[in-house]
């Protein structure tokens, strides 16, 4: 595979989806495995070669194959009960001791990508201290595990195998999104807890046991402020990354995808700060819907950038993933032409600076 060229392309993870793909993994109508698989697999290809033609230089599959993203470790592991909310979404908890289920599930969808693209490709992973987050309840939780950390700690290893097969399977890069982790940015979270700093270094601890000492491929965190608000009318977190930057850079990692479109999101000079091994993925695509920013705006934000990165650290990329959350509705077409500018972008920057 040919080298990726200096201000590499890429998208965060998720993809909107069509309708179609929504029905298809939700069951509606129920279809043989055969003709699902038949199904999903052709729409895997439209997602793909819409990044390629975009210009895309790191892809995904859009997550089109998970029902959630969270709830993926369901897929990993026995020991949570599947419902879904009144407005259809699905959700997942953890009621039962986790055990093996499928390891691999999310490692055949790089088996897959390698098929149908030469482009380098991204897999994601939930956090562990994410999945605990959303995944555990006092209520209904605390018989299998009774505290929240405690089923944590039991994710790491689920976590860890996947991120071998992974490895194994031929991505490379391998992302673990850790909202919760950058959420500790926020002045109005940290005074919901007691300690935030310890909670926000036992996220980092677990993500470090979760990668540690795994070799061969590129390994990133994924850092949002729930950029998802911005298509479900949530708030948004503010607060700059100075908070957690002696977290940041005690994490065993290779690269930090960060969003900086947002105002909150603070001053670029904070990656004076973080480790110089560090590759950025700057977020520099507004992911907000209706907001198409032009590739000179684009490229004008890597510009800021460069007054505190090398060119060789920055990989573009949107702030976070197209597709927040199971029940957002984002136009694709309209995600498309924002990959369309950020290639552009890229170009620009390349022409300029290679």
């Amino acid at each position: 595979m040919s080298k990726l060229p200096l201000f590499p392309s890429s998208v965060v993870g998720s993809l909107p989806r069509p309708a179609f793909v929504l029905d298809l993994i939700n069951d509606r109508p129920p279809l043989a495995p055969e003709r699902y698989a038949h199904e999903l697999a052709a729409a895997i290809r439209y997602a793909v070669a819409l990044q390629e033609h975009a210009g895309i230089d790191v892809v995904t599959d859009g997550e089109w194959g998970r029902k959630s993203y969270i709830g993926v470790i369901a897929e990993l592991a026995h020991g949570f009960a599947l419902g879904t909310f009144p407005d259809g979404r699905p959700f997942t908890l953890v009621t039962d001791q986790l055990a093996p289920k499928t390891p691999g599930f999310i490692a055949r969808e790089v088996t897959f990508l390698k098929l149908i693209t030469s482009k380098h490709i991204k897999s994601t992973l939930p956090s562990p201290a994410l999945l605990g987050e959303r995944l555990w309840s006092a209520e209904k939780s605390s018989r299998a595990y009774p505290t929240r950390d405690a089923f944590v700690r039991a994710c790491v290893p689920i976590l860890r195998r996947e991120l071998e097969l992974i490895r194994d399977a031929g991505a490379d890069i391998a992302q673990i999104d850790d909202p919760h982790l950058c959420l500790f940015v926020d002045p109005a979270v940290r005074a919901k807890y007691a300690d935030p700093d310890a909670a926000a270094a036992f996220a980092v601890d677990m993500v470090n046991e979760v990668v540690s000492g795994i070799t061969g491929i590129t390994i990133a965190v994924h850092l949002c402020r729930r950029a998802g608000g911005r298509a479900r009318g949530e708030a948004c977190h503010g607060g700059g990354y100075g908070p957690i930057i002696s977290q940041l850079n005690r994490l065993k990692v290779h690269h930090l995808t960060m969003e900086f479109t947002a105002p909150q999101a603070g001053d670029m000079a904070v990656f004076r700060e973080l480790r110089e091994d560090f590759q950025i993925g700057l977020g520099c695509v507004d992911v907000t819907p209706g907001q198409i920013d032009s590739a000179e705006t684009i490229a004008g934000r890597v510009r800021q950038a460069l007054e505190f990165l090398a060119p060789e650290r920055i990989t573009l990329n949107p702030d976070c993933g197209f597709a927040p959350g199971s029940g957002a509705v984002v136009s694709l077409d309209e995600a498309y032409r924002k990959l369309c500018h950020e290639a552009e972008a890229a170009r620009m920057l390349r022409e300029q600076f290679g």
